[in-house]
């Protein structure tokens, strides 16, 4: 008889993911507290989304009727090419095409799969867009440990990973939940935030972060005591990764559909202000850069070199 678990871990490899693990579906209960208490503090900023479906979030029984699994999986972003110097910097996971869009097609077909060893199942994938605490299961899942700038982090390649979950109401084997945290007393990534957003404990003001600013708030002028603390960051940051010890063992990616966009590399701020809103919707039509949209980014562009 075939091993279902082993089955999907080598459907994950198949598929790309560099890494696969599973947890068993409970309430997380300790997560719930540390949400709770990060939602009351307002470190969501404007980020309305974060307060609904709060009982979805932290129970996976709710999005997954009699849910007895939650299977993430892990898949590499970190680019081998560089961009130019003195460009408008993009956080390495936007450059090529929106992994939303990417990786929901291979968890459908993993899902798929799966049942023609098992017949029908109830499940559904997710992939940071739903209430669901992907590092809370990847760390029970065995997969990393949660940094103190809030990525999870793996000892072999880093933290530039895309995290997705598959919620199942198959009884699979569960791995061994990781609890050896390797940081240390490294603060590396505390000292090197421009806005000072990671704060002691693990815990992230998601109201200070340059994503947040560049990404999620869509108001027409960004704070003035914010402005000028971004560098060249135009859409998102990835300064606390780059200044973590672990990501000395980030291994580019071989998934050609997050091969960098040219104009992500090489487009100067020049380039960027001459942009016409027809030819952003062209160019970045499947990129995760339309999050913030042609009003966002030139939003942002303004503020690079101030």
């Amino acid at each position: 008889m075939i091993n279902i678990s082993a089955y999907i871990k080598a459907l994950a490899k198949e598929e790309g993911f560099m890494y696969c693990g599973i947890a068993k579906a409970l309430r997380l209960e300790d997560d719930e507290r540390r949400l709770e208490e990060w939602l009351n503090k307002e470190m969501h900023g404007k980020m309305g989304y974060m307060e609904n479906h709060f009982d979805l979030r932290v129970d996976p029984t709710k999005l997954v009727p009699g849910a007895k699994s939650v299977i993430t999986f892990l898949m590499n972003y970190y680019p081998k090419e560089q961009q130019m110097q003195d460009v408008p910097k993009i956080a390495r996971y936007a450059w090529g095409e929106d992994y939303h869009e990417v990786i929901r097609a291979k968890l459908k077909t993993i899902l798929s799969k799966i049942e023609e060893k098992t017949g029908e199942i109830n499940g559904r994938g997710f992939v940071d867009s739903a209430p669901v605490l992907e590092r809370a299961w990847a760390l029970r899942s065995g997969l990393g440990w949660v940094g103190k700038n809030g990525n999870l982090i793996t000892k072999s390649a880093g933290s530039y990973f895309f995290i997705a979950t598959l919620i199942t109401d198959l009884a699979l084997d569960y791995d061994d939940p990781y609890v050896k945290d390797y940081c240390g007393s490294c603060n590396r990534c505390i000292e090197a935030c421009p806005t000072d957003a990671i704060l002691p404990n693990k815990v992230v003001d998601g109201s200070k972060c340059i994503s947040y600013f560049t990404i999620e708030l869509k108001d027409a002028l960004i704070p003035k005591e914010m402005q000028g603390k971004f560098g060249d960051w135009m859409f998102g940051c990835d300064v606390c990764q780059e200044v973590c010890p672990w990501n000395r063992f980030a291994i580019p990616h071989d998934e050609e559909k997050f091969k960098p966009i040219v104009e992500i590399l090489e487009y100067s701020k020049k380039d960027w202000e001459a942009l016409t809103e027809e030819s952003f919707k062209k160019i970045f039509k499947h990129s995760p850069l339309k999050r913030s949209k042609f009003a966002g980014i030139q939003r942002n562009t303004k503020l690079i070199g101030k």
